[in-house]
């Protein structure tokens, strides 16, 4: 099984480099069965609610040109949208699939998604509990997930293939992940006691989300298992956003693995069925090599259960590490794998985007979409401070 694994990514990284010239991803190819999945932390997010909306209800947002022509130019099947506020009823997404995807920008075709699914986060949901200790209860740190508001930092998935009955698992409660890695107060003596054991009772895991969409392509099922750690930063010694995003990206390890524990919020328990195929997706906020993130984070997925790693990569990233300088010159990783843009004195880019399918899955092509200076789409690296990242998978598969 692992020298399948490593024999496909050696000829996805062979491919990538041999195509180095082109900077713009190229057109999915014409083969039935194959799908292009991707994910683009998109930036799509706003201060206030009901301000994305506002936005996105007129064609004239230039961010969300962006964001659309980031898209056009890399044509994806299936897209994961991270950082797209969440508006009941899905009005923000119907405006921007109408005033933005279908419209061309800049010479890129417009594109049509039929399918979109979005949902309600937990993100500025307040949970009446004093989260972040400071004595005051209220604000967005002290909401199930960081957030000024319901929904804010949420995301959407759009396609252009059926999306069926998707599970999803907003309110599990952490600690009912065995061997929750749950914060320390260093200023007591007892251990993992940041939180009060009412607190642990009523926290939620995911400081977002995380869904299980069976995307049918084909008269085939495979599952697009989307979701968006916190950060394991903006916080103090007990580092409580290290540890949850540890275990929010741990929940996908352990689900793929079929985990008994894992229930969702209709009630379903139980991990995804054994065999079925799957593309884990979303911003992870962890790189394997570098940056804050709990040690073996990102390795969690990276050696999940079937789970094929197509190593991505872009010549734009590796410039921009060269041209920045700072902490990416004391990187351990390539920075051809980066998928974002980080500060450059700390913590530098980082490969923190991830698209990661499953066996008997077969990736056929992937790439990170970061054009490098001398491209006239380099106008568009600063849409977001992340890049999409995107996966060829052919979708048919034996038994």
């Amino acid at each position: 099984m692992k020298c399948t694994v490593l024999a496909v990514s050696a000829v996805v990284v062979a491919t990538a480099s041999a195509a180095a010239p082109a900077v713009a991803s190229p057109e999915p190819a014409d083969v039935p069965g194959l799908v292009r999945f991707a994910t683009f932390n998109a930036s799509l997010n706003r201060a206030t609610e009901g301000e994305l909306l506002a936005d996105l209800s007129t064609p004239d947002d230039e961010q969300a040109r962006k964001v659309a022509e980031v898209v056009q130019r890399n044509r994806p099947d299936v897209v994961l949208l991270n950082e797209f506020d969440f508006v009941p009823g899905g009005a923000a997404v119907d405006a921007f699939r109408a005033n933005y995807l279908a419209v061309g920008h800049n010479g890129a075709q417009p594109i049509d998604y039929p399918y979109a699914y979005t949902a309600p986060v937990n993100t500025g949901v307040p949970s009446g509990m004093d989260l972040d200790n400071d004595g005051r209860t209220g604000g967005p740190g002290d909401a199930y997930g960081f957030g000024q508001f319901p929904g804010q930092y949420g995301m959407v998935v759009l396609s252009k293939h059926p999306i069926g009955d998707v599970r999803t698992f907003q309110h599990f409660r952490w600690t009912d992940m065995p061997g929750a890695m749950m914060p320390d107060d260093p200023a007591t003596p007892e251990p993992a006691d940041w939180y009060s054991p009412q607190e642990k009772q009523a926290l939620r895991l995911s400081s977002k989300s995380h869904w299980d969409l069976p995307i049918h392509v084909g008269g085939r099922t495979v599952h697009l298992l989307a979701s968006h750690p916190t950060p394991p930063s903006f916080d103090g010694p007990e580092d409580r956003n290290g540890v949850r995003n540890h275990d929010e990206i741990r929940f996908w390890a352990d689900y793929v693995a079929g985990a008994g524990y894992v229930y969702d919020d209709a009630g379903r328990t139980g991990g995804l069925e054994r065999g079925a195929p799957f593309v884990i997706a979303g911003d992870q906020n962890a790189d394997a090599n570098d940056g804050d993130s709990a040690d073996r984070a990102a390795t969690q997925l990276l050696n999940a259960q079937r789970v094929i790693d197509p190593l991505p990569g872009s010549f734009g990233a590796v410039e921009a590490a060269r041209n920045q300088g700072g902490a990416n010159t004391g990187h351990r990783g390539a920075p051809y794998f980066d998928t974002a843009d980080f500060g450059d004195q700390s913590p530098g880019n980082l490969r923190v985007d991830y698209v990661l399918p499953s066996l008997p899955l077969v990736p056929l092509r992937s790439g990170v979409f970061w054009p490098g200076t001398h491209d006239e789409l380099s106008r568009l690296n600063d849409t977001s401070d992340h890049h999409l990242v995107w996966v060829d998978v052919l979708a048919a598969y034996h038994d």
